[in-house]
């Protein structure tokens, strides 16, 4: 049998609908404001075939470049071979979300302003650089008034 290698050959759980999303596309899709220099993630939606992206762009993330009255520009990057060539799609808005990815990144400059800050007006240095998780510390159990119990399996019984 032959291979279809159509435009969205190899989308069926893709770009399909996911539980509980079926149907009206919510106003706050429409509503949300995109500005030049946003990061969003591109999430085609099945339900709106206009201004869908192709389906190698499914799941990346860029930033917006452009917005129109029902669309944004986004450049991604996408590698071809041993290089990454810069691309410029333009989406609707239905098939783009803003991104979360700096979330913690911005939450962790904020703090480490706050850190240098406290720690400027004490007069001591603070270590703002991330550290990986440590070992648990070490802790001795002790047997005074805990017994070991010895766990064996119920014997097998019928009772007819």
């Amino acid at each position: 049998m032959g291979h279809a290698a159509g435009l969205r050959a190899g989308t069926r759980y893709a770009f399909s609908r996911s539980f509980r999303q079926k149907g009206f596309i919510r106003l706050s899709t429409y509503l949300r404001q995109y500005k030049v220099g946003d990061i969003v993630d591109i999430k085609a939606n099945g339900a709106v075939q206009k201004g869908m992206p192709h389906k190698v762009y499914h799941g990346k993330t860029g930033v917006v470049y452009n917005v129109t009255k029902s669309a944004v520009g986004v450049i991604i990057y996408k590698q071809v071979g041993n290089r990454y060539l810069e691309k410029r799609v333009n989406l609707r808005v239905e098939h783009v979300s803003l991104s979360r990815s700096r979330e913690d990144f911005l939450k962790r400059v904020k703090f480490n302003a706050a850190a240098k800050k406290e720690a400027k007006e004490k007069g001591i240095t603070v270590q703002v650089k991330r550290q990986p998780a440590m070992p648990r510390e070490a802790r001795t159990v002790s047997l005074k008034d805990n017994h070991p119990e010895t766990v064996v399996p119920l014997a097998y019984e019928t009772t007819i």
